[in-house]
């Protein structure tokens, strides 16, 4: 490989947390492959943020000055494309979030490279890098090679790479945009927030999770209670979020959050719908609890019971 070129990803002058995740799948890649590790990063207020990316591992930081403060996905797309033609990487690194998925795979049209999305693991094969993503709703991991493509673009997956920590030694150098020649420029509107849910299930690494089978919003506070007791995040089903007993930032699954980093999940009166499935199956240990013995949720539990969910529960409560 003759390098990987890191695309940043920073929203109304705050650099991503992402940036580092990608900065240490890129160092990975380095040591399996060598090559020169650089970010790119796009925007008025590039050249103050561009400080954010002198992580460990990192050679150089590409500064394109831009006339918008905010994300335009047809000049960053422009600008990765620029920057790729001059340093030839092999391997494009792209955060797996809106803003990222609005020009990765146009970035990868425009360079014909090799494509994948949501990527979570990288490794060396026979024939080059290999990358692996979920397919077919997580129910399958897919590995993915790129025979004969001289480049490749990947989105990365939050939280699925470890963070490179600490400060490097990268020096900044201004990298000039063309962008006479870009079609379809953005003009940004307003940001809208989203109410708070307080919670970042994504990074969570122990999970009490409650379905239907808690019967009453009214119950709601208690388990709350357990899950702070304990050290958990509280997360839930769609039909506990669906019916307003919990904000929508809670819910694990396919609609919902994926526990990227849980190593623990505690789900209390959860069937296990496909859905569901979908945000926790691949945890390390999951203990379910439902009265239920056919319930989908035992086929990925590594420890279950039927045992009654408000008698586990008050167990568990004088346990802490």
């Amino acid at each position: 490989m003759s390098g990987i070129l890191v695309i940043a990803e920073h929203t109304r002058g705050v650099p991503a947390d992402l940036n580092a995740e990608m900065s240490g799948a890129a160092s990975q890649l380095q040591q399996q492959f060598g090559g020169s590790v650089r970010f790119l990063i796009v925007g008025s207020d590039a050249a103050e943020l561009a400080p954010a990316l002198a992580l460990p591992g990192v050679d150089e930081i590409l500064v394109a000055h831009t006339a918008n403060a905010h994300f335009d996905a047809a000049i960053t797309e422009q600008a990765a494309f620029q920057a790729a033609l001059q340093y030839e990487p092999d391997t494009i690194l792209i955060a797996h979030s809106a803003s990222g998925m609005a020009y990765a795979s146009a970035l990868a049209v425009h360079l014909g490279s090799g494509f994948a999305a949501d990527v979570f693991a990288l490794d060396r094969a026979e024939q080059g890098l290999r990358a692996t993503r979920s397919g077919y709703g997580s129910k399958v991991n897919i590995e993915l090679d790129f025979p004969d493509k001289p480049v490749v673009v990947l989105t990365i997956r939050s939280g699925a790479f470890k963070s490179a920590k600490g400060a490097g030694t990268a020096q900044c150098t201004p990298f000039m945009v063309d962008s006479s020649a870009t079609v379809g420029c953005y003009q940004h509107i307003e940001f809208i927030e989203p109410a708070a849910a307080g919670v970042d299930i994504g990074k969570a690494d122990f999970i009490l999770s409650i379905g239907r089978g808690i019967q009453d919003e009214k119950n709601i506070p208690r388990f709350a209670a357990l899950a702070d007791k304990l050290g958990a995040t509280l997360g839930c089903s769609r039909p506990v979020a669906d019916s307003g007993w919990l904000h929508k930032g809670h819910q694990v699954g396919l609609t919902g959050k994926v526990a990227i980093n849980c190593k623990l999940y505690l789900a209390l009166g959860i069937s296990g719908a496909v859905q569901h499935l979908h945000g926790m199956k691949h945890v390390d240990t999951i203990v379910a609890i439902n009265i239920d013995s056919n319930a989908p949720i035992f086929n990925v539990a590594t420890l279950g019971s039927t045992v009654d969910l408000f008698e586990f529960t008050e167990a568990l409560e004088k346990l802490v």
